[in-house]
């Protein structure tokens, strides 16, 4: 018994000498562990295990963890670095207190901050153990800071650049509008019926009055913003501030010109959302940040929006101010499009009362003149402040104006029928002169299509050649030249279009298509496909690129969206004789008087070009089917423009005729 309580007490002597002989950390160790929780931002450990207690004495949690949190996230600080040189034994050995020389570096929304300081360490007994503590700074946080100060932001918003169109006119400038406001002690009697009055004169909710006159910031004496007006609406601001306490104000804001007219094109801007924040932030944008919502706007704000400028500065207690960064404003450029703003309002103007889509180019440079949605918003209700019920119109709308329709895709029809003639005579499948003898209305290869027939309009019994068969719009001879091609020949020909892949253009447009997966799942789809039905989807811009060839000598050209770009070739599809025998059936459809463009043979002008009907039903047999009217026409004289043109829902409205009138009134 005795044995076992001395080797107890032999054992407890040991643990109190090991316990003893502990080893102290070093200065050097201590801080570059502090450093490390500095760098992954630990601020309250570095607070609790580090910080020295006469440090904790003069400073709260809050000042320092807290502080350390809320500097670090309000001024983006990242790449945080912190060097020093190691010290010597000597230098620390027996002593209680040591000073340690750093460098200090990080980055902010405001720039770049470097500078030195010192630290000092004091060794002090926590819980019977020795080590060094941190005798901590506000100056460890930012440079010159001291207790008391104050750290500070400003901001100077950069001038958005304007885009303008090819001529130099906007599309999206900055302007000015009305700002509606109340001052809340000039308002006199009954407020609620003021506010009403206000409201109703506005399209805008009570509601949404008394919830911004009800902000922590609002003061009797101070202008409260309510609405923004355009300049063109001075009558609705006369009326508005009539009432006592209602007044206005002229403010900054983006205009759009041409409105509902090119509204999909350019797009509008608003506040960034949380979705929009967290994939940009590392490309500068914050929580305040203005961004382009939709359109050119959305497409080319990095070189619109510019750069903010931003001080962050130290406000001392005697009023005297400490730069720590400064990041100088940087205007945003101005961007110039190949658009033509007239053409575009032109386009618009004939379609505006329908629902369909168009693109106009200069086919001998590539440049896109215009690019129309119809019906549309208009993108300055945006601007001004819509309100959450005409906004729930827009959504609710059968029209839908807000779907942008010229980055849809829709089936070609027989706008195509020239595409598919030019690769059956570029790949010697046929010749202009060769003629096929097609009787009756339908067609079907044989009994293995079962009740599956290719229908046409006019019926023609004698001997058809291609170019009758393109004044005609002939499904079934088309039908049969895709087959007659064969399906390999057919993809190669329609790709050497550009047909199954994006084209080459920066506004996100949807690509066109040959099929669903690319190939003919049938003869019956491979025919199909050869006027323009099956599975085939084409976007409208790449609808007239295929017409290009026609006019080039067998060049696709490349679009242009940005002015001042290079005229580019981006496929060569046909040979120059196949596209000179091609154009020269073009304009047969619209010259010759059983041509289904005829009605757009007008004076002053020689047009070619082809339309389309394209069907929408689930079956052959549907008749309830919808049908979507095209045309693709340019003027064989000058060559500067051409149109591609869809209305949705043409059927027992005259069909394509209706498009060809529209289309041609342009060129009128």
């Amino acid at each position: 018994m005795k044995k076992r309580l001395w080797i107890a007490v032999l054992l407890l002597a040991v643990f109190a000498a090991l316990a003893g002989c502990e080893k102290t950390p070093t200065p050097n160790e201590r801080l570059s562990d502090y450093i490390k929780l500095w760098k992954q931002e630990k601020f309250t450990d570095m607070y609790q295990n580090y910080l020295s207690e006469s440090a904790k004495k003069q400073y709260a949690s809050k000042d320092v963890a807290g502080r350390y949190k809320k500097v670090y996230g309000d001024l983006n600080i990242s790449q945080l670095k912190v060097s020093y040189k190691t010290l010597e034994k000597d230098a620390y050995q027996n002593k209680d207190k040591v000073t340690v020389p750093l460098n200090i570096s990080f980055r902010t929304s405001g720039g770049k901050v470097t500078y030195k300081d010192k630290v000092v360490l004091v060794k002090e007994k926590k819980d019977k153990k020795e080590n060094w503590y941190v005798n901590w700074k506000p100056s460890l946080l930012l440079p010159h800071l001291t207790k008391g100060d104050t750290i500070k932001v400003s901001e100077q918003n950069p001038v958005r650049g304007e885009i303008l169109d090819r001529n130099g006119k906007g599309l999206a400038i900055n302007g000015k509008v009305y700002q509606i406001g109340i001052i809340p002690e000039q308002m006199k009697g009954d407020k609620t019926a003021a506010m009403q009055k206000a409201a109703g004169l506005l399209d805008i909710s009570t509601d949404e009055i008394k919830q911004k006159l009800d902000e922590n910031w609002v003061q009797p004496n101070l202008f409260v913003p309510i609405k923004k007006v355009s300049m063109h609406d001075k009558a609705l601001v006369k009326k508005v501030t009539s009432i006592p306490g209602f007044s206005s104000q002229t403010v900054d804001a983006r205009i759009y010109p041409y409105g509902k007219a090119a509204a999909h094109l350019t797009g509008y801007i608003g506040a960034i959302a949380g979705e929009e924040l967290k994939k940009l932030k590392d490309k500068g944008y914050t929580a305040n940040s203005i961004i382009g919502k939709r359109g050119l706007e959305q497409l080319y704000d990095e070189q619109l929006r510019g750069q903010a400028g931003e001080k962050i500065y130290i406000q001392k207690q005697d009023g005297s101010t400490y730069t720590v960064a400064e990041k100088k404003v940087k205007n945003g450029k101005d961007i110039k499009v190949t658009i033509d703003a007239e053409l575009q309002k032109k386009i618009y103007n004939q379609m505006k009362d329908d629902a369909g889509t168009a693109s106009a180019i200069n086919p001998k440079t590539g440049d896109v003149l215009a690019l129309v949605s119809t019906p549309a918003f208009d993108p300055n209700d945006f601007i001004l402040g819509m309100s959450v019920s005409a906004y729930a119109k827009l959504e609710k709308d059968p029209a839908q104006p807000l779907i942008n329709r010229f980055a849809l895709a829709y089936a070609p029809g027989s706008t195509i029928k020239p595409v598919t003639g030019a690769i059956a005579l570029n790949t010697g499948t046929t010749t202009a002169g060769a003629t096929k003898t097609i009787t009756g209305t339908s067609w079907q290869k044989n009994a293995d299509w079962g009740s599956y027939k290719i229908t046409r309009v006019h019926v023609n019994n004698s001997p058809e050649n291609m170019e009758k068969a393109l004044v005609l719009s002939d499904n079934i001879f088309f039908a049969q030249t895709a087959l007659d091609i064969g399906a390999d020949k057919f993809v190669k020909g329609l790709k050497g279009f550009g047909i199954g892949e994006d084209i080459p253009f920066n506004y996100p447009l949807k690509a066109s298509q040959i099929s669903s997966n690319g190939k003919f799942a049938s003869d019956i789809q491979l025919a199909d496909t050869g006027y323009g039905q099956g599975q085939m989807e084409m976007n409208i811009l790449h609808l007239a690129l295929c017409y290009t060839p026609f006019i080039n000598g067998g060049d696709e050209l490349h679009p242009n969206l940005q002015a001042g770009e290079k005229t580019r070739v981006w496929k060569h599809p046909i040979s120059s004789k196949t596209a000179d025998t091609i154009a020269g059936m073009l304009r047969q459809v619209v010259a010759d008087p059983s041509g289904t463009a005829h009605a757009a043979d007008i004076p002053g002008a020689s047009l070619a070009g082809k339309t389309g009907t394209a069907e929408l039903k689930a079956s052959q047999s549907d008749k309830n089917g919808k049908e979507n009217g095209l045309f693709v026409v340019y003027d064989t004289k000058k060559k500067d423009v051409l149109v591609a043109m869809l209305v949705e829902d043409v059927k027992d409205r005259g069909g394509s005729g209706l498009v060809v009138k529209k289309a041609a009134n342009l060129f009128r």
